[in-house]
Order: C-alpha cells, then structure tokens, then sequence
C-alpha cells in the first residue's frame, strides 16, 4: 500500500492528517513573497511540517483508505500499522523514509524523527497554476538621464499659431493616433480578461478533481425514526466537530436529537457532494478552540469524532 498517495490526497483539503502511532503532518499557508535580490516572485502555498507528538487516531485517513480502496475500516487501520512498522524499522536502522510529494523522514542524533519537505508539490489550491518566475532589474535611473540629455539637445520651442489650410492635416493625424492607442489599449485589456478567465477555470475544474479524491466517513444507524423539525439556535464558525454522516436524513436527525439530549450544540449542517447527511456536535469561529473541544470529545464520548473545516453558506 502506498500510504504516501492517500497522505498527499488529503493534504489538499485538510490542515492536519495523522497516521496512527507515527505522527501528523500539518500545514500552514504562507504568503506570498518576493526576494529582494534575486527578484523572484514565489506564489502562496501550503508549508507542509511533521509533528511526532501527535500520533492519536482522528479516523480521518483510515477512513479514506477504507472508502476508496472498499475495505472495511479495521482493515484499512490494520493496513496503516503494518506499514507504520515498516516507517519505525527502516528508520530505526538509519534508513531515509522517502514519501513521494510529501518529503522524507529520518533519525536525527537524539533519536527524534526529522522531516525535510518536498518543495515539488503545492497543496494549496488557491495557487493552482502558479510558479515562481523571476523579473528583470528595471534601472529607472538611466531612462530618466537619458530623458533629460535629449531635452537639452533638443528643446521644444513654442511659435505662435500660424493659420494655413494644412490644419486639417494636423488634427486628422491627432485623430488617427488616438485611434490607434485606444485599440491597443481595447486588445490589451481584452487579452488580459481572457487569461485571468481561463486560469480561473482552470483553478476550479482542478479543485472539483482535486475533491472529488476525498470521502466523508458514513455511519448508519438501524430503524431510522421519522423525520422532525427541530429548532436550532444560529451557530457561526468555520471549524466543526463531525459525529456522522448519514444516507438517510431520519438517521441525522435522530443523531441531533441523541446529541443535544446530552448537551451539545448539536446540528444539520446539511448534504455534502457525496449526498451524506453531516451532523456536527458544534462549530466554532477558532480552530484552537475546536481543537480543545475535539479532544474532550474523543476522550468522553467518541473517538471516531473528527474535524472538518467548511465555510457554510
């Protein structure tokens, strides 16, 4: 099994996936920048960093693995130890641990784990299409002495107006310059709306391809009751904390009612793409404080709960 394939899908869409008993890649976008001295540009992207200490279960990639290769889910986390063994012996006989697009692992001096990202892969969809490039030097400083060097050689002298039957000469080449300078600037502008549509659709078709690689996790619940209304206090933030998510609509609301009868700010938060029914425990505005709750959760109450992050609409 290519583990590194399921961790690279994955790291599009979401800031943190962990492998059970290793450790957590994370990634956090950086702006874009320009070096002063080479004059490159560098787009925004994702930078992509390991953290050993976290090596608790979030469900997230096992339950990816068993969706897309049809497996059940104790499978798939079977699958994830054997190879987890295979990281802990190569890298415990001094071995580099290469994953594709993601970087490679090794043993420091003290025994730690280090981790030197790839730079090959952007995960950052916003910057899809985007490279690096650099410009030339502009020396603004030569153009403005030439400027002035040619003033000096050839001053504009102003004579009074001379009245002839030539004027109409004057003012039809006048015509035909501004003519020709609005064209020019009609073609570039149109030149330019051009491309920046087609790199935005270009960006979208690969962010629907790049999605559609990513499942949600289905828990199904037998004897669904029948459906109810439920009155729901207005939650805002764009970090949630999911419980399930149901093919049958009944099931999600069952799971609500479950859910708020043991206190939570337990929600619908609709259908996702796939037609599953989400139902989250709570949003929040910060991802710190998602992260604290997400813990108690899995400590008290399920430790199949899991993170997603969605602005709703």
């Amino acid at each position: 099994m290519h583990l590194e394939n399921y961790i690279s899908d994955l790291l599009y869409r979401y800031d943190c996936v962990t492998i059970p008993e290793f450790g957590a890649f994370l990634t956090q976008r950086v702006s874009a920048k320009l070096h002063e001295t080479t004059h490159s540009f560098y787009p925004p992207k994702k930078a992509l960093s390991f953290n050993e200490q976290l090596q608790q279960n979030d469900g997230l990639l096992a339950n990816y693995i068993a969706e897309v290769e049809k497996i059940p889910y104790l499978t798939a986390l079977n699958k994830i130890s054997n190879q987890v063994k295979s990281f802990k012996s190569f890298l415990g006989e001094g071995e580099i641990v290469q994953l594709k697009n993601i970087g490679d692992l090794s043993l420091n001096a003290d025994g730690k784990i280090q981790f030197n990202p790839s730079s090959q892969i952007n995960y950052l969809t916003d910057a899809f299409g985007l490279s690096h490039f650099t410009s030339i030097d502009i020396d603004r400083e030569i153009y403005l002495a030439n400027v002035e060097e040619i003033e000096v050689n050839s001053p504009i002298v102003l004579h009074p107006e001379k009245r002839s039957n030539r004027n109409w000469m004057k003012y039809a080449a006048a015509a035909v310059l501004l003519l020709g300078l609005g064209g020019f600037s009609a073609m570039t502008y149109y030149n330019n709306t051009s491309i920046e549509n087609h790199n935005q659709l270009a960006q979208e078709q690969a962010n629907e391809e790049l999605d559609a690689k990513v499942q949600e996790a289905t828990f199904v619940i037998s004897n669904p009751l029948p459906a109810a209304t439920l009155s729901i206090e207005k939650q805002q933030g764009n970090y949630h904390i999911v419980a399930g998510a149901f093919r049958v609509e009944a099931n999600s609301l069952k799971k609500v009612n479950q859910l708020r009868a043991k206190g939570y700010k337990a929600r619908a938060i609709g259908t996702n793409r796939y037609g599953l029914h989400e139902v989250v425990y709570a949003s929040f505005i910060s991802r710190e404080e998602a992260q604290r709750e997400l813990y108690k959760i899995r400590k008290a109450h399920n430790r199949d709960a899991w993170l997603l992050i969605k602005k709703l609409q």
